[in-house]
């Protein structure tokens, strides 16, 4: 209350009315960059997959038991992922093993390793999917951009929320 009259001053001082005032709100925050999932590595073709990219592809779910309850994820497989990057699936010598993983890394640099075999549909064929959406809505802010979620573990540790990049590395034989 004992700024008003300041005001009112100041505005009479300048020759304007305090009606002829408008309010001033500070500046909105730049523009953040938007939500990218990279996926680089030993793939014939390097992607950057904006969320509007993944709600174009084919849509799955995946649910995990938290805290009670159940939550239902939906979102991309991370095999179908792959295949958009060029990876080709069933194509290893017999006998050779997988020697390729996949490093997911989140945003604040926390890191999980899939390997190609867990999510062939030709061996494990695990459903691992990269998640955009929560029990019907967005991802909630602490998990955006995205989050990989593999239901298969007994224990979430690799379903890391952040997830920003994915890469497939080539192990040595």
């Amino acid at each position: 209350m004992a700024l008003l009259p300041l005001v009112v001053l100041a505005c009479t001082s300048m020759g304007r009315s305090p009606d002829a005032m408008r309010t001033v709100y500070a500046a909105q925050d730049a523009p953040s960059e938007p939500s990218v999932l990279k996926v680089e590595g030993a793939v014939p073709t390097p992607l950057t997959l904006t969320a509007e990219d993944l709600a174009k592809m084919p849509r799955t779910t995946a649910t995990l038991a938290s805290d009670g309850g159940t939550d239902t994820y939906e979102g991309v497989l991370l095999y179908d992922i792959l295949v958009k990057a060029g990876w080709q699936f069933g194509h290893m010598p017999a006998g050779k093993g997988v020697p390729v993983c996949i490093l997911a890394t989140a945003k604040d640099g926390f890191q999980a390793v899939f390997s190609i075999g867990e999510i062939d549909p030709q061996l494990a064929g695990e459903k691992v999917i990269v998640a955009d959406k929560l029990n019907g809505r967005p991802l909630p802010d602490r998990y955006k951009p995205f989050r990989i979620v593999s239901p298969q573990d007994k224990k979430h540790a690799r379903s890391i929320y952040s997830l920003v990049k994915l890469e497939i590395i080539k192990l040595p034989q």
